[in-house]
């Protein structure tokens, strides 16, 4: 089977530090996510230098969520991801600017 991964960008909110949002990722997202039986690996990046096609953009983090199978992820997150997900985005990140990517690797 080939490996899923999930990229996500995403912009802070006017306002919020990074340091509230590291924080919250650390001590909230990471913790969440080890509990997801569907997610292999998650990790967030801050994002420090990017093209300039994407500068205007303005992505603060992408995420890395590499998943065992794409629906089965969907669901789980879905029934267990909402109470999470509706805090990230009542008070860290633009909603707006959340854009996602899907991929598969290709094999050497």
């Amino acid at each position: 089977m080939a490996t899923t991964v999930r990229y996500v960008l995403a912009k802070l909110k006017p306002g919020v530090s990074r340091e509230d949002y590291e924080r919250f990722e650390r001590q909230v997202d990471y913790v969440f996510c080890e509990q997801v039986k569907t997610i292999v690996s998650y990790r967030t990046h801050r994002i420090t230098d990017v093209g300039e096609r994407i500068a205007p953009s303005g992505w603060d983090y992408i995420e890395r969520i590499e998943v065992t199978d794409r629906a089965a992820y969907e669901q789980e997150l879905a029934e267990k991801g909402k109470g999470l997900l509706d805090e990230l985005y009542s008070k860290y990140l633009d909603r707006s600017y959340t854009t996602s990517i899907w991929s598969q690797l290709v094999e050497p």
